[in-house]
């Protein structure tokens, strides 16, 4: 059987299907929740504000037993049942591992932006840049999958997915790498506290690049939340960033 870790940093109810274990992130892992916490055995907890549910992720696959597939997905967003609005179960997602590689969240339309249009809008263009160079520099293979994920106006957002072993492994092997040299090279000291979240804004791109050059076999499925969702606020602020431009990343 497989394992889907739920990325959490306050309380909340997990669905009881066993296939889902949370994993408690940052300052949250020391309030004692009742399940695994990112900041035993090897792991990056303290970097969490950050790399936001990357630290669980990095806890996975540095201490989770093996099993046959591993899955992410967060403690208010869940991938569905295909057609329906119930929480994929650990069935389902045994069925799908059997037919498929990969499991994906059905991807964000941009619509009037670029991947890199909507990054430079939102955030600080330098950064993604910058891991565009580190990328080319470690794996120059990637180098046209980067540019490919970069012109098209739709993505895979989350840092969402369901995946075989040694896929898991073999991304994990080449993400972090990649941001810990990113890290190295860029200062964040100025960022507000959201921007400050870039690692995991950049991952959700170095995952689409990874996505592309591997070429697997996937499905896509919609996603489930469990929180109310300020849909009008959050076009707003996309057309808002359009607008005014991406120099809002620093502190006021």
């Amino acid at each position: 059987m497989g394992q889907i870790y739920i990325a959490a940093h306050k309380a909340f109810t997990a669905p009881k299907d066993p296939v889902y274990l949370p994993i408690f992130l940052g300052k949250a892992a020391d309030k004692g929740y009742d399940g695994a916490a990112d900041n035993t055995g090897d792991n990056i907890s303290g970097k969490n504000p950050c790399y936001c549910e990357l630290t669980g992720l990095y806890w996975a696959w540095k201490n989770a037993p093996r099993s046959d597939f591993v899955g992410l997905v967060h403690y208010r967003r869940y991938l569905s049942e295909a057609g329906s609005k119930q929480i994929l179960s650990g069935d389902s997602a045994k069925q799908l591992m059997s037919e498929y590689d990969i499991v994906l969240p059905k991807k964000r339309n941009y619509y009037i932006e670029t991947c890199y249009s909507q990054y430079k809008h939102a955030h600080n263009i330098a950064d993604l840049d910058r891991a565009r160079q580190i990328v080319c520099e470690m794996y120059p293979v990637y180098a046209d999958s980067f540019d490919r994920v970069m012109a098209q106006r739709s993505i895979y957002i989350h840092n969402m997915f369901i995946m075989k072993q040694r896929l898991f492994e073999d991304y994990c092997q080449w993400l972090f790498p990649v941001l810990f040299e990113l890290e190295k090279s860029i200062d964040i000291s100025n960022y507000n506290t959201y921007n400050k979240r870039v690692f995991g804004f950049i991952a959700e791109r170095l995952f689409n690049v990874w996505l592309d050059y591997r070429q697997l076999k996937y499905c896509e499925l919609s996603v489930v939340f469990t929180e109310k969702q300020h849909l009008i606020w959050k076009c707003l602020c996309f057309i808002g960033r359009k607008i005014v431009g991406g120099r809002r990343y620093e502190k006021k």
